[in-house]
Formats: C-alpha cells, sequence, structure tokens
C-alpha cells in the first residue's frame, strides 16, 4: 500500500535524521521566534534548525512552488490556504494529482513547534519529515522526491536561495524540508481576541463570557488552553464512513484500542477551518453540536469523557459559537509575510470582526 510504502520512507528517514542537525556557521539573518506569554516553551529543536529570514523564505517559495508535485498544480498552499488558517477551505477532503481525493479532511497549519507529532493518526513524528508524506502520496502531489530536487536544481534562482540560507548550494532533502519547517514554525496563533482578552486589552461580551464558562465545563478536558487541544487521540464516537473505512490512529499502532481515534483538533480559527472532523463530514458548528447531543455512536473505544454524550440546549449552543468565534486570529489569516511571494498586496480582507454584534 502507498501509506505503507510512506511511513518506511519516513521510518528509513528518522534513522538518518542525525545527520540532519549539523549547521555551519554562515552569514544569515536570524530570525526571533516568541513565545507568547504563558505558553509553554516550544518541543520543536530551533538548535537543529535556526530560523533565518533566508530559510523561511526559501521555505515560503517552496510552500507555493507547483513544480514540488507531479503535474506542477498543487503546491502546498493549494490544500492549506491562509484565509482558512492554512486549512482547505470549503472542502471535505482535499483535491490532488490526476483528480484524485485525498483521504483526510486538510488540518489546519499554526502552532506546529509545540506539536510533537502530525497528521490525524499521529503518523508523522518530526516537523521536518512531515512534508515527505504529501510529497509522494499519489492522492496529493503524487512526486517522487528525486524529481523533486531535480526541478528545483535546474532553476537558478533557487540555487541562490540554498546558498543564502544553508551556506552553499548543496540541494537536498534535508534542506528542503527544514526550510519548509522554518516557514511554517512562524505560523503562530496567539492574536485572537480570546488572546487579547487574556492579556487584559479586550474584553468579553456577555454571550462570549457566558460561552466562556460553558466552554470551560463541558469541553476544555480534551481541547485544553492555550492551544484548545491536548494533543491526545480520542474517538469521539464518530462512526466510520464507509468508503473511507478509516480507523485513525489504529493505522499506526496497529493496536485495537486506538480505533477510531484521532488527534484532538485545535479550536483556534474554527471559524473558517470548516468542514469539520478528520473527513469534514460537518460543514458547520451546528452541525457538530447535533452530533455531540444526538449522534454519538458509543463503541468499546469511545472516550470516556463522552461515554455519557454531552447534553447541550439551543441556547448553550448558541452562547459556545459565541466564544469560539473569539478564536479567530484575524493577524495569522492576514500576515503578509505569509502571503504568496509577489502577491504580499493582494490579500483578501479580513474576517468582519463578528464580536462586535
Amino acid at each position: 500500500m502507498k501509506l505503507s510504502a510512506t511511513i518506511c520512507v519516513i521510518v528509513a528517514l528518522l534513522f538518518t535524521a542525525a545527520g540532519w542537525v549539523s549547521v555551519e556557521p554562515y552569514n544569515t539573518h536570524p530570525l526571533q521566534f516568541t513565545v507568547p506569554e504563558g505558553w509553554p516553551q516550544p518541543v520543536y529543536d530551533f538548535k537543529s534548525n535556526p530560523l533565518t529570514e533566508e530559510g523561511f523564505q526559501l521555505g515560503r517559495k517552496l510552500f507555493y512552488d507547483g513544480r514540488l508535485s507531479k503535474d506542477g498544480n498543487f503546491p502546498c498552499a493549494s490544500c492549506h490556504q491562509q484565509f482558512a488558517a492554512f486549512a482547505t477551505y470549503d472542502h471535505s477532503l482535499s483535491h490532488g494529482h490526476n483528480n484524485h481525493f485525498s483521504q483526510r479532511n486538510a488540518t489546519p497549519l499554526f502552532n506546529l513547534a509545540w506539536q510533537k507529532d502530525f497528521m490525524w493518526d499521529g503518523g508523522i513524528n518530526h516537523l521536518d519529515l512531515q512534508p515527505l508524506a504529501p510529497l509522494t502520496d499519489s492522492n496529493e502531489m503524487a512526486e517522487d522526491i528525486e524529481n523533486v530536487l531535480q526541478k528545483i536544481k535546474a532553476d537558478t534562482a533557487y540555487r541562490r536561495m540554498f546558498k543564502a540560507a544553508f551556506g552553499d548550494g548543496t540541494i537536498n532533502t534535508q534542506r528542503m524540508t527544514k526550510a519548509l519547517s522554518q516557514f511554517v514554525l512562524m505560523m503562530v496563533s496567539s492574536n485572537s481576541k480570546y488572546d487579547r482578552v487574556m492579556r487584559g486589552e479586550d474584553s468579553f461580551n456577555l454571550s462570549q463570557k457566558l460561552g466562556y464558562a460553558m466552554f470551560k465545563s463541558k469541553c476544555a478536558g480534551c481541547h485544553t488552553e492555550p492551544f484548545f487541544t491536548d494533543f491526545s487521540y480520542r474517538n469521539i464516537g464518530l462512526p466510520a464512513d464507509e468508503y473511507l473505512n478509516d480507523n485513525g490512529r489504529m493505522r499506526i499502532t496497529r493496536k485495537a484500542a486506538d480505533s477510531l481515534k484521532f488527534k484532538v483538533p485545535s479550536l483556534r480559527n474554527v471559524q473558517v477551518t470548516f468542514p469539520y472532523t478528520h473527513d469534514g463530514r460537518f460543514y458547520s458548528l451546528i452541525e457538530v453540536f447535533n452530533f455531540y447531543r444526538h449522534d454519538m455512536v458509543k463503541g468499546p473505544t469511545t472516550d470516556s469523557l463522552l461515554v455519557h454524550g454531552m447534553p447541550l440546549s439551543n441556547y448553550e449552543i448558541g452562547q459556545l459559537t459565541a466564544f469560539l468565534y473569539t478564536l479567530t486570529d484575524s493577524t495569522l489569516l492576514t500576515d503578509k509575510r505569509f502571503a504568496p511571494p509577489g502577491f504580499e498586496n493582494r490579500m483578501p480582507a479580513a474576517v468582519p470582526d463578528i464580536h462586535k454584534f
């Protein structure tokens, strides 16, 4: 299977990862990674991949370059759109090479420096390795890594940028993925209205305040602040899609106890990251809430916090929605640093500030 082959490649690369951490000194412009006040220290080892302006700009060019895919039509950005917090806007499953669909909803990209593993099932255990899965997946970018490198090496602009970022013109897989990591690591979502309230710079209106109290009572056990996920894998009672037949974390661990468990998604920017769940089956928050209060299917691996369901009144749903919308970080969604190269002045308008109404 393609998935198994991809995992084998990634595991093999893990054994060579030690050779990736050696960095020669050269003249670059360091970038500062700022940890928001009150947040824990990142788990990403920045010493193995120091952030520089040159590395960031190289990663940005790679992120938006369709040549990383087999037919040139599917850059990383085709599934990770900035206005959707770098998720796939309004599509349950992403479109890939030769009109194929991926098997899962694309996860948003932000606050990656605090994540130990990646993908809905945690099948990738290092950010520097994560790009290799979509690059080689036949349903996504469908390209061979060696072909990608050959295309990049043929581009004089890339040769110049790799030299500026890493001290010489060597172009290889490690440097390519490190540059991509530098770009996405800077995508930090920490300036929503919720964040401003926590910093004492703003205040909730009544609905948001009531919703925050309900959130802490009913949701925070899994969607833990400040990331609004505890990064765990849980079965929320969502039955498997009969066509996708996705068992989640069990694919990786081969343990029956992990059947139908998926990573708890962050609720930051939830207003713009629909559709929801690993297969994008819910297009609105009300559908998600209705699932929790009416349609959960309890099984042997259903999470202990949900075995008794989640009673929610219409009133509670209204207040919870008001609070969840305060997690929209328009600063990230419109930050020109993350725009396609050359499109900095053509950014979409910020999400309307519905909190005023």
